[in-house]
């Protein structure tokens, strides 16, 4: 008696789970390659993706004043016109007491090089109690050390073709995010209803254009609240170095500022750079101790109580996340990575939640305490 042929599993007679592996691990190939594209033609795809995050952040400023009946064009030009204005006066202003703070490097270093001295000849001598320590504990005297040989001085010298080329590269890259923003912006919806008919289904890209729609309104209305959180912080810490009597308030201020986009990682490189600060201007621990602790107390009230009352928990994203999506930005890309990085997981978090099957990567996203409250709600 023969025994029955097994049956196929599907119509083709494959095992599901294997397609699946291989699905998954085309999938990962793809995402392999398309990283390794992005890092080695960084230099074409910074300016495109600087000049999209720019377009989504002013775009709903410029729909705003399409509807008080100004064309798109004419309102893209204006809105780019003042960022421009806003950017070059802050750099004005700042760029006087930035060059006299780098004149006067070289003294800084001596300055922080002679009050950490008792704390290096403590730890010298802690060092030389633990090796004496060691050499009793031992039943052979520990070899004398060798004095380690002298470091030379390495000057890197950087010829002027090196400036020259890297200062057209820059001036080319701004130019390129100036004009795409400004296209970007002048196009509009309508832009992006032609682009999406043409490339997808109707269904799709009507799809498509309400997650696009979502991300520009929502990251417009997200760094809207938060540039404005962030000015009222440079004031404020601007203000308080002041009263402390740091030396260039308003530079500090506006590093706060500048420097808080960045979320947590601002913060702690601008906590250290203000305890460098304090510990170069003043000799008394309290005066140094009073500037870290005051920028720590004003960062503290903008994270836990002015952040949460004005942008909301909605848009939160998980602190790891953020940390790895800057780390990883900044490897790939440099500062324009670590600028890109965070609006990239809002606006993904944003697409997730317009998306039928995006529920799982919002709880991925979301904080552990927003977690606990959909939960307990639930």
């Amino acid at each position: 008696m023969k025994e029955p042929a097994p049956a196929a599993d599907d119509a083709g007679g494959k095992d599901p789970r294997r397609t699946k592996l291989q699905a998954r691990a085309l999938l990962a190939l793809a995402v392999c390659a398309v990283t390794a594209l992005l890092y080695v033609c960084h230099e074409v795809f910074v300016p495109v993706a600087l000049a999209l995050l720019f377009a989504l952040v002013l775009s709903s400023a410029v729909e705003g004043l399409h509807r008080r009946g100004l064309p798109r064009s004419l309102g893209a030009a204006l809105m780019l016109l003042v960022l421009l204005t806003l950017v070059g006066v802050t750099l004005d202003a700042v760029a006087g007491p930035a060059q006299d703070w780098f004149a006067g490097l070289p003294q800084t270093m001596q300055t922080i090089e002679r009050k950490l001295r008792p704390v290096q000849k403590e730890l010298s001598r802690i060092e030389l109690l633990t090796s004496r320590a060691d050499a009793l504990a031992s039943a052979s005297p520990a070899p004398p050390r060798n004095a380690p040989a002298p470091v030379p001085n390495a000057t890197s010298t950087i010829s002027a073709a090196d400036v020259l080329i890297e200062t057209r590269s820059g001036i080319i890259s701004t130019v390129t995010v100036i004009i795409l923003t400004l296209f970007l912006l002048a196009g509009g919806p309508p832009m992006l209803a032609r682009m999406m008919a043409a490339l997808a289904t109707d269904v799709y890209a009507t799809q498509a254009l309400k997650v696009i729609e979502a991300i520009r309104s929502e990251l417009g209305r997200y760094y809207g609240a938060i540039a404005l959180i962030n000015l009222g912080l440079g004031i404020a810490t601007g203000v308080t170095m002041m009263l402390l009597g740091v030396p260039n308030p308003f530079l500090w201020g506006t590093v706060a500022a500048v420097l808080n986009f960045i979320p947590y990682v601002g913060s702690a490189v601008t906590l250290l750079i203000l305890t460098v600060v304090a510990l170069v201007s003043f000799d008394s621990v309290g005066r140094i101790a009073a500037v870290p602790a005051s920028y720590l107390a004003l960062a503290t009230i903008e994270g836990q109580v002015v952040q949460p009352l004005f942008v909301g928990q909605r848009l939160e994203i998980n602190p790891l996340m953020v940390f790895l999506a800057v780390w990883f930005g900044g490897w790939m890309w440099g500062i324009a990575g670590i600028t890109i990085a965070v609006p990239s997981l809002v606006a993904l978090k944003v697409a997730a939640e317009h998306s039928t099957r995006g529920q799982p990567l919002v709880e991925f996203l979301s904080p552990i305490r927003s977690k606990l409250k959909r939960r307990s709600r639930a």
